[in-house]
């Protein structure tokens, strides 16, 4: 708001009335106390920057020896380690095979003639001496016959002939007869004994023909086959297939036949008891025993051929049937076993890395069995050597290393 002019006139006479009074200036102090105030202040100062940069500096320096210390030991790699285990455990080595008869044969006739009645099919169980069949051979009997009539004739003869020789050798010692005489008459009777003999050995021919009729069971077995029937005509001999008259298996004990392969024949010994297992009988197993060998490498297949016997008392087992036997092969004494993770595929060969003195050294090795997982090292390695688990492909020997300690506990 603008003020009117006798107002400013006003204003201007109030302060013309009253006087100005000036304040007296505050007393100054001495001018030596000063100074030394001053020089403290700038002592103190100096100080506290020389304290804060030597703080600094110091603080810089430990960090940047920390730093250094830090990525020296960053760059020494952390491993885990194992010990090797001191023995190879037992090998479980299954192999296929097929179960056999102990005893399989074909029953063939021995005489020709008809079949004249068969008492066994197949499936049947019989016994040693059973009577499987029985052949109608007439011609036979007439032969037999004939024979033994032809021996009745002989005996005869032979015993005039022995009468007729007596009694010539008698007549001799009054001088009845000649010596010729007698001699002829010895010699008729010689000639008649021999005779004899051959006759009989004619009927016993011929009685042994004639027992082939009856077809008897060789030993204990079951009929597998039957391949004639009433009436056929019977061919004696093994000529062709069709004359076979039955075919027997002794199953009892059944044979099985493996081929091992040569890397593993060393292991297998005579007595052993290996398992054997088949797909229709799941989780069962039977026991058999290893018998033989063929104590020979086939130069085709380079195996060595084995026979398992297993008792079969229960007949549980068939002939023909495919089976899987397990072998249990020992493990090398002065072997070792190490994770596969441990080993190193060189162009030198297989390696391990080991830790010896702080520093990583490769290690040429020996494998045997590969079990998987782990693997037989029997050679280049000891029970106190420390194996790097999980090696880098660029580690070479002399490279420093430390040891991971809860690695190694949780790796062992």
């Amino acid at each position: 708001m603008m003020l009117e002019r006798p107002e400013l006139e006003e204003l201007e006479a109030e302060e013309l009335a009253e006087p100005h009074v000036v304040p007296p200036p505050p007393p100054r102090p001495p001018a030596k106390r000063t100074n030394r105030v001053a020089i403290l202040a700038a002592v103190g100062v100096a100080a506290l920057l020389g304290v804060g940069i030597y703080v600094g500096i110091h603080s810089r320096t430990v960090a940047e020896t920390t730093l250094a210390a830090d990525t020296i030991a960053a760059a020494v790699p952390i491993v885990n380690v194992i010990k090797p285990q001191g023995s190879a455990p037992d090998e479980s080595l299954v192999l296929p095979g097929r179960t056999m008869a102990f005893t399989d044969t074909p029953i063939y006739a021995r005489t020709n003639g008809y079949l004249k009645q068969w008492y066994f099919d197949i499936g049947a169980q019989v016994h040693q001496g059973d009577l499987l069949a029985q052949i109608e051979a007439p011609e036979v009997d007439h032969q037999l016959n004939q024979a033994r009539a032809d021996l009745a004739t002989a005996e005869a003869n032979s015993k005039l002939s022995g009468i007729t020789a007596q009694r010539t050798a008698s007549l001799l010692k009054s001088q009845s007869v000649s010596t010729q005489e007698r001699d002829n008459a010895a010699g008729a009777f010689a000639a008649n004994q021999a005779i004899v003999a051959s006759r009989t050995a004619d009927v016993a021919r011929l009685e042994q023909l004639q027992s082939y009729e009856k077809v008897y069971a060789p030993f204990d077995g079951v009929i597998t086959a039957r391949n004639t029937d009433i009436g056929n005509l019977i061919n004696a001999g093994a000529g062709a297939p069709t004359t076979e008259l039955f075919h027997m298996a002794a199953t009892h004990t059944l044979r099985i036949y493996v081929a091992v392969p040569e890397a593993y024949s060393p292991a297998i010994q005579i007595g052993a008891t290996p398992t054997v297992t088949l797909d229709e009988y799941p989780g069962k197993e039977f026991h058999g025993k290893l018998v033989r060998t063929d104590r020979s490498i086939n130069a085709v297949s380079r195996t060595l051929l084995v026979e398992v016997d297993v008792d079969n008392a229960d007949f549980k087992l068939l002939p023909g049937s495919y089976t899987f036997v397990h072998f249990t092969l020992p493990g090398r004494a002065e072997s070792m076993t190490v994770p596969a993770n441990t080993l190193l595929f060189r162009s030198e060969g297989l390696r391990v890395a080991v830790i010896r003195d702080g520093k990583a050294v490769l290690v040429p090795i020996t494998i045997g069995r590969d079990y998987g997982d782990k693997v037989e090292v029997v050679s280049g390695l000891t029970a106190a050597d420390q194996v790097i688990l999980n090696p880098s492909d660029s580690l070479t020997s002399g490279t420093s290393v430390r040891v991971n300690n809860g690695g190694a506990a949780g790796a062992a």
